[in-house]
């Protein structure tokens, strides 16, 4: 699959002026890979140490080979600047010829338009590649705003500059996926379409460690976890989390081994090349935690994780040998240990599971935002979406009832 290019980078201001109270004269460039920006003007905007829109994961994908035009992902960065060339604020974004990687699914959208007799295809793609963990996508410098009028201000010039972009390239639609819940709400108040979705997140209620956990929870649940946790290790397996210089590329090794045994079965081939996995430990290994799995010696299971300040994300999950308990031992509960013992505040463990819920993990509402060029078919997608929020909504409604944690009553 490839992306056919547009006609070469561009530059210029966002549509119309800045909103709000921000007048300051702003252009917005598009780059057409994450290396013609500085890793540190691009990290500027980064906040909270967010790892997944940092320039070394975005370099990583891109220099390895996994989100380029020959996979799909043909990269069109906004950098916006101001007079003095500074650059106040990112976005990362591609050009689509697929929907491929994104964890949120648009092709009955594509089908229709396409039955319509549109064009679905180019579409716009704002997002981290084969990442569905939440995070901000219009990436701001910390002192390019004063109050939260310029903030916005700012925000809507990004937002501006990316449907511009999608009108020069004649691109169908744009799509940004896994926004923070601020920023989906900005972009909802800008006229795009908001679209709910639903994963399990553990919340750190201020445990002293993995007993306080499950001191919260019901009586039946704890032994049910306590069972899990003996049984995933009940054979002499060992489990390691590894940070930094602890991971050596015979972890990688063995864990790009695991990754494409799952991933061929659950999806076809792998998004992720081997590549991928030594870039991100040589220019970002102290925000990797990989939690590795021995059986007498030997790597057989293993969980790359994420970290920010305050969030452990879970993302990849391989095992070459079946353990019962095991996924939800390396997955979940060493997730929860780990956040414990460093002092995070949630562990967000992927898409879909409903089986986490018993674990500990509660629904939240997460979120994508959706700009569709033609209107009958944006108001079809209103009226879809409406429909679709009121399930999304009455299903974490009724799953929070299933919680895991104690009641009154217990």
């Amino acid at each position: 699959m490839s992306a056919t290019p547009p006609h070469g980078p561009s530059s210029g201001p966002p549509p119309g002026p800045p909103c709000g109270a921000d007048k300051r004269e702003l252009e917005a460039h598009i780059l057409p890979s994450i290396n013609d920006v500085a890793a540190e003007d691009w990290d500027a905007c980064v906040q909270g140490g967010h790892p997944f829109t940092r320039h070394a994961f975005l370099s990583a994908l891109e220099e390895s080979g996994s989100a380029t035009a020959g996979t799909g992902w043909l990269a069109q960065h906004v950098v916006l600047k101001d007079q003095e060339g500074a650059i106040l604020g990112a976005v990362p974004m591609y050009l689509k010829n697929h929907s491929h990687g994104e964890y949120v699914f648009d092709h009955g959208w594509a089908d229709a338009f396409e039955r319509a007799g549109g064009r679905y295809y180019p579409k716009m793609q704002v997002s981290v590649p084969f990442t569905p963990a939440t995070g901000p996508r219009l990436l701001l410098r910390a002192d390019a705003w004063h109050t939260e009028e310029e903030k916005d201000a700012l925000s809507n010039a990004l937002l501006s500059a990316c449907i511009q972009r999608c009108e020069q390239v004649g691109a169908s639609s744009l799509h940004i996926t896994f926004p923070n819940e601020a920023q989906a709400q900005l972009m909802n108040d800008a006229g795009l379409l908001l679209r709910s979705g639903m994963q399990f997140h553990w919340q750190n209620d201020v445990y002293d460690d993995f007993d306080g956990f499950l001191d919260s929870l019901a009586s039946r649940k704890r032994k049910q976890i306590r069972r899990e946790r003996r049984d995933a290790l009940a054979e002499g397996l060992s489990i390691q989390a590894l940070s930094g210089s602890e991971i050596e590329e015979r972890h990688w090794d063995a864990f790009f081994h695991f990754y494409q045994e799952t991933g061929s079965r659950k999806w076809g081939v792998p998004y992720l090349t081997r590549e991928f996995f030594s870039l991100l430990s040589q220019n970002m290994s102290e925000q990797v935690v990989l939690i590795m799995v021995e059986n007498n010696g030997r790597l057989i299971a293993g969980a790359l994780n994420l970290k920010s300040d305050d969030t452990l994300y879970g993302r990849n999950w391989g095992a070459i040998e079946f353990h019962k308990f095991l996924h939800f031992e390396v997955c979940y509960y060493q997730a929860i240990d780990y956040a414990l013992a460093h002092g995070l505040t949630r562990v967000e463990a992927g898409a879909q599971g409903e089986h986490k819920l018993v674990r500990g993990y509660l629904p939240c509402p997460t979120y994508s935002a959706h700009w569709i060029a033609n209107e009958s078919f944006r108001d079809a997608i209103g009226d879809y979406l409406e429909r679709e929020t009121q399930q999304v909504d009455w299903e974490i409604e009724a799953l929070g009832k299933h919680s895991p944690f104690r009641k009154d009553e217990d």
